[in-house]
């Protein structure tokens, strides 16, 4: 069904839309929308690691939350800005426009349905920038919407079971999503294929960190499409992180309910910029 790892009750698209007329307090209401992505991760891997990852983790943290907490998810984004992966079969690719247009779309939708806290949980690293600028716009114009775009990892969770090397470098495909596919989906893994592969050292020390400085592309690194390593995860690890980071989610999904955001009027610059979105709420 539709709602995958969502309990079927905390699943938005399964009501009616005279049941979401009904509901109670919308504005303290949280809307969960899972962003990921379709693009290869490696060859033990499968190309939707990215949205089974939001997905899951939502309808996990969901799953925890006391009967009491009203939340909802949407179904998840399954097409994200995957273009560094371009060059591997099995990689579909948004534009940056295209996906910020999509969130500020679906973020209006939820605003006119009377929601006024919306959260995303991106699972890919690629596009955090379309998501946080859609926030912003969304943000000016409706001086009451709380918009949450995250990281998906972004919540504190132990990551000692892993190597330093990994920690420090690993980017994509790597021990930690390979530990929760096994979780999540371990029935699309082929370990057999599994292979490390870290990045080599930038070669501008002045502007280096841990991770790349510059702009990159995946087969920069290697023709696998691995940037980790992936061959010393296991279903005990994945438990543990999909446990630290389901209940990471539910406490950060109850505080955002529990907040009282401060209410703001749309700017001049605002109303001007937005002024058919703005004069359909009034």
């Amino acid at each position: 069904m539709l709602h995958g790892y969502t309990p079927a009750e905390r699943f938005l698209p399964y009501l009616s839309w005279t049941d979401i007329d009904a509901l109670s307090d919308k504005a303290n209401t949280v809307i969960v929308l899972p962003v990921g992505a379709i693009e290869q991760h490696g060859p033990h891997m499968p190309c939707a690691v990215d949205s089974i990852v939001a997905a899951g983790v939502v309808g996990k943290a969901l799953e925890r939350l006391p009967a009491e907490i009203p939340a909802f998810a949407l179904p998840a984004i399954t097409y994200g800005k995957s273009d560094e992966h371009l060059h591997f079969p099995g990689t579909m690719t948004l534009t940056g426009e295209l996906l910020l247009r999509t969130i500020q779309e679906i973020g209006e939708s939820v605003y006119r349905a009377g929601f006024r806290k919306l959260i995303m949980v991106n699972a890919h690293g690629g596009q955090p920038q379309p998501l946080e600028m859609a926030a912003r716009e969304l943000r000016l114009r409706h001086g009451d919407f709380m918009v949450i775009p995250r990281s998906a990892w972004s919540v504190t969770f132990d990551s000692s079971f892993m190597p330093e090397q990994e920690r420090q470098l690993g980017m994509h495909a790597g021990h930690g999503e390979t530990a929760l596919l096994m979780q999540l989906a371990p029935e699309t893994l082929r370990m057999e294929r599994a292979e490390a592969n870290y990045p080599p050292p930038f070669p501008c020390p002045t502007l280096s960190s841990s991770r790349p400085a510059a702009a990159w592309t995946a087969r920069d690194f290697g023709p696998s499409g691995v940037i980790g390593d992936p061959t010393g995860a296991t279903p005990e690890q994945g438990a543990q992180l999909l446990e630290q980071l389901s209940s990471q989610w539910a406490q950060a999904i109850t505080e955002v309910h529990q907040a009282r955001w401060v209410e703001r009027e749309v700017s001049t610059w605002g109303r001007s910029q937005y002024s058919g979105h703005i004069e359909s709420r009034n």
